[in-house]
């Protein structure tokens, strides 16, 4: 099978990272990069003298076969569907888009010119959430009770996009993911600290109809590095830690065991302290997994994992969550 040209919108901060990666494929061929920034195009072109280098997305799209939108958030639902309908797939990085309505109308586009797009959910292609998905699938860790997340760190501030929208799309996508449902009832808390009406620090709350309650805390001013998930239930608890070089995943065989028969409440109860387990985890770029995955689907050999569907349901999640920012805190409903 040939190559796939592929194009990518946008070479900057994550932007860099699709260009090396799309470049380094062994199905794909890096055939055009389109950004606006004068001195990004020179380095791009140092160093792929033979990819087109342009700031004109209307060149790109005559030169490629496929297209990686990887621009500023607020671009992401104009560049998608530009590429759209020039006919080509597209892997449209998170945020899907800035609103539902965006959301909608892309993947309504997608459906009706009949293209794979995906959206940029980059952690459902991490094998750590893949092995966690399988337990949860399998229902190794029994009814499942509730998860939290911990994204925060001191790094980029960002003036286009709050915390919610640059850190929650992973957290959120990697819920839904896991748990195969979307939140009944999303709640967040927010403050603006370093510039007005960008909040650097958002607690977000989703509940779902099975009972389950997910939490996450997300902020660029924090003063350590961390990217956690825990996920309890009733059997077995998992740790995520994606900050940790090789144990990546921590299953703590824990839980509070309540016997069928029991005489009262106080001895119907006891807790069950096991093995922890850490499990061998492929070391594999997610960002690599995920690409590879976009050739395959835009050869049509795959069903895109992350669709525009999915993009959708959590465009959905945080748009909901930003009326709750907006409201101090009361919950609503997606």
């Amino acid at each position: 099978m040939k190559r796939l040209k592929i194009g990518v919108v946008g070479a900057g901060t994550w932007g860099k990272n699709h260009v090396r990666t799309v470049a380094g494929l062994a199905d794909a061929e890096l055939t055009a990069v389109c950004d606006t920034d004068a001195k990004v195009r020179e380095r791009v072109a140092r160093q792929y003298p033979s990819t087109l280098v342009t700031p004109d997305v209307s060149a790109l799209l005559e030169a490629v076969e496929a297209v990686i939108v990887a621009s500023p958030a607020a671009t992401h639902a104009a560049l998608a569907r530009q590429a759209i309908e020039a006919g080509k797939p597209v892997l449209v990085e998170k945020p899907f888009a800035l609103n539902g309505r965006d959301a909608e109308a892309l993947a309504k586009l997608a459906e009706q010119r009949g293209l794979p797009v995906l959206a940029g959910h980059l952690l459902v292609y991490h094998p750590a959430v893949e092995k966690l998905r399988d337990m949860v699938q399998q229902g190794e860790l029994g009814k499942l009770f509730y998860l939290y997340g911990l994204r925060v760190n001191l790094g980029q501030v960002r003036k286009d996009e709050n915390a919610l929208w640059s850190f929650g799309p992973h957290d959120v996508s990697v819920a839904l993911y896991l748990l195969g449902e979307e939140p009944v009832r999303v709640a967040a808390h927010g403050k603006s600290y370093l510039q007005p009406a960008i909040e650097d620090v958002v607690f977000l709350t989703m509940e779902f109809a099975s009972g389950v309650l997910a939490h996450v805390q997300m902020s660029w001013l924090d003063p350590h590095k961390e990217r956690k998930l825990t996920v309890v239930g009733a059997r077995k608890m998992v740790v995520f830690d994606d900050m940790e070089p090789r144990e990546k995943l921590r299953i703590y065989d824990k839980g509070v065991d309540r016997p069928p028969e029991y005489g009262s409440f106080g001895e119907s109860l006891a807790v069950r302290e096991g093995d922890i387990f850490i499990p061998r985890i492929p070391a594999v770029e997610p960002l690599a997994a995920e690409l590879a995955h976009f050739v395959r689907a835009a050869q049509g050999r795959e069903a895109p994992r992350a669709s525009a569907a999915d993009g959708v349901r959590v465009v959905r999640v945080l748009e909901a969550a930003s009326r709750s920012l907006a409201r101090g805190g009361a919950p609503e409903t997606p």
